[in-house]
């Protein structure tokens, strides 16, 4: 029965400094064994949150239940079964790759009996194994990183948050790292997953996507592009930020935004707005511009979810 209720569940969680309300009635549940990814632009309440979550930070209002423990009235007794990695480094750079392991083996009571084995299971899973003399300072920004997963990890926790733990990371040591995070999901672990990255989030079960403290959206990355109100489509040909203004105004166009070398059209109606836009692409000059329908990104639909909200609170 214990494993159907959800690793973690939050209602009405809530955070306020002063005036200032970081994390504003968060609802929210994880089911077990489960990849839920958290985003949003910064200062949207996300490390607030899992500050929250893991019993770091005290919360206003609301609860939080972790493994069906209550972390927002008595965090302790959870600790030892959840692992975290905060967004600042919590490793001693004077300390080596296995200093590091074995001191924070001995914080969390590993016996050492025990220890070694462990630490030598996660180098291996973690290819670090080449490089336990290395001191921490020396290691680049992805070692660090697999570093900081693997002390969170000696302990064997149950359900692990990891705060943007891929930021500043390379592109190839991001691949990396969230190989290692399937790996850690197919030996039964829930993970919380803080990100900038909406690519990122693509890899989740779940996104939540936060704005302002809130919880503007919670779906399966499907469920959020039907969030969509409307068909995307792709312009390829004009300079995106040439035909951006030009389009916008067209009665058909809902939303231009400029993606890379492309600008992202929203219209309703696909079909029925085509022949309208390519005539004002011909009429500006454009009249080979490549226009297709496209799958929306987790990107767009949090732009143009966001732009809903600003709008919404814009005095008329």
């Amino acid at each position: 029965m214990g494993d159907t209720l959800p690793a973690i569940e939050a209602r009405g969680l809530t955070k306020r400094f002063g005036d200032l309300t970081a994390v504003d009635a968060l609802t929210l549940s994880v089911a077990r064994g489960e990849i839920f990814g958290l985003v949003g632009p910064d200062g949207a309440g996300k490390t607030t949150t899992l500050r929250l979550l893991t019993g770091v930070m005290q919360a206003t209002a609301g609860s939080a239940l972790v493994l069906g423990l209550d972390v927002t009235r008595d965090p302790e007794p959870v600790r030892s079964r959840i692992g975290y990695v905060p967004q600042s480094s919590s490793l001693y750079a004077d300390l080596s790759v296995r200093e590091n392991l074995q001191f924070y083996a001995d914080l969390f009571g590993v016996p050492r009996a025990e220890r070694d084995r462990r630490m030598a299971d996660l180098l291996a899973f973690s290819r670090l194994e080449p490089y336990a003399k290395r001191l921490a300072r020396n290691l680049s920004g992805g070692m660090r990183q697999k570093l900081a997963l693997c002390a969170a990890l000696i302990h064997r926790p149950e359900v692990l948050f990891l705060d943007e733990p891929t930021i500043g990371v390379d592109p190839v040591s991001r691949r990396d790292f969230w190989l290692l995070i399937y790996q850690l999901l197919q030996q039964g672990l829930t993970l919380l997953v803080s990100t900038p990255y909406l690519d990122e989030a693509e890899r989740c079960h779940r996104v939540g996507m936060m704005d302002h403290g809130r919880l503007i959206a919670c779906e399966d990355p499907a469920g959020l592009r039907r969030l969509l109100p409307g068909t995307l489509l792709e312009l390829r040909g004009p300079t995106p930020e040439v035909a951006a203004p030009l389009l916008s105004r067209l009665p058909e166009v809902r939303e231009a935004q400029v993606f890379g070398d492309a600008l992202h059209l929203l219209v309703a109606d696909a079909e029925r707005d085509l022949p309208g836009i390519r005539a004002a692409l011909a009429r500006q000059g454009f009249p080979d511009a490549q226009l297709r329908a496209i799958v929306p990104s987790l990107e767009d639909v949090f732009v143009t979810l966001l732009r809903g909200r600003s709008q919404q609170s814009t005095p008329r």
